[in-house]
């Protein structure tokens, strides 16, 4: 009999659905995925429970199934305000960490973001876990994570004996991971802030992925900034991303969005990032990720962006030399990067052994 139930909400969505992927393959874990609808390509090793994170029923579930560990990925990353989005995201939220405590699960884990910290002018260089959460109110999304971390600290006070991690992401890059930073990177220009280029973080898909994993199998709660090694100006970003910066004067880019907000245009498209975000710093500080939570990330921003770049450059007609050129440095870099990881992660446990 599998020692530890995880219980994965979101499991026909893309980050669900990678956690599970990866956590049946683990030995002695048993991997409950809940979704609205089951996932378009079966996870083997599964079991799939088709059920809302906001039923009334859902401490009945978690105590009958001897859930130990729920991760949280039930989400819908939404611009526009909508009430039935609201609900499910902030209540869907609420409703199922209140279900995990009344059903005595073990751990909770949650997936946010650095925005929780909104971009400002008065931002520190670094922003800390105990900074104020001052995100955004414009964009859906940033709004509604900001609303679930305000539950997430007073419910830490409340039932101190579930252990709650959160993790705040810098924005995501990757070949597959559909976010705001990559669907900005894949057009060929993007709006930048006449005046401004904010630094920015980057955090690579296959890291987050990892880092899912390794959160629901170790019990680490608290808040944590998560992120790749590294920050770099965001004209820096577009020009490795081989994406043009189209310089606009801040007032008509807030008009501008404003303006699209009321028509039916894709905002997704045309404006995936509020112009805040892309006029100040939200930079977070890595301390925590480093000392407590204990998880190294596989690339740096630099590598992270590299790569997205070059799977980019393949998508389009290359000369067979530049091809081949493009794909021996990256496999040059992955080799680096892996060297590089093994040796901090037995830096890691290494300081593990001592402090124990």
């Amino acid at each position: 009999m599998a020692s530890k139930v995880i219980l994965i909400t979101g499991v026909s969505d893309y980050w669900g659905a990678r956690l599970a992927t990866r956590l049946v393959t683990e030995p002695d874990i048993h991997v409950i995925g809940l979704d609205l609808e089951p996932p378009e390509k079966e996870i083997k090793g599964m079991d799939f429970i088709q059920a809302d994170v906001r039923n009334p029923l859902l401490a009945d579930l978690l105590r009958s199934e001897e859930v130990d560990t729920v991760c949280h990925l039930k989400f819908i990353h939404s611009i526009r305000p909508s009430a039935a989005v609201f609900d499910l995201n902030v209540t869907g939220a609420r409703k199922l960490l209140e279900a995990c405590a009344e059903a005595g699960v073990n751990k909770a884990v949650l997936k946010s973001s650095l925005a929780v910290y909104g971009a400002h002018p008065n931002n520190s260089a670094f922003l800390t876990e105990a900074n104020a959460l001052r995100g955004s109110r414009r964009y859906a999304y940033t709004n509604h994570l900001v609303e679930i971390e305000a539950f997430c600290d007073d419910f830490r006070h409340r039932v101190p004996e579930l252990k709650l991690t959160t993790l705040r992401c810098a924005s995501i890059v990757g070949p597959t991971a559909d976010t705001p930073m990559t669907r900005m990177l894949d057009n060929r220009w993007a709006p930048a802030l006449l005046g401004f280029d904010p630094m920015f973080q980057i955090m690579h898909e296959d890291d987050v992925g990892k880092l899912l994993a390794y959160t629901a199998l170790n019990d680490r709660p608290g808040a944590f900034n998560v992120a790749s090694e590294g920050v770099m100006p965001l004209k820096q970003m577009m020009s490795l991303a081989g994406t043009l910066p189209i310089p606009i004067l801040h007032p008509l880019a807030y008009w501008g969005g404003q303006l699209l907000a009321a028509t039916s245009l894709d905002l997704d498209n045309y404006a995936p990032i509020e112009p805040d975000y892309i006029r100040y710093s939200w930079v977070g500080d890595l301390t925590k990720m480093r000392d407590e939570l204990g998880f190294v990330p596989g690339y740096t921003a630099q590598e992270a962006l590299q790569e997205f770049a070059a799977r980019q450059r393949f998508r389009g007609d290359i000369p067979a030399a530049d091809s081949l050129a493009s794909d021996e440095e990256q496999l040059r870099a992955t080799i680096e990067r892996r060297r590089r990881v093994k040796a901090q992660q037995a830096s890691v446990e290494v300081k593990g052994e001592e402090d124990e």
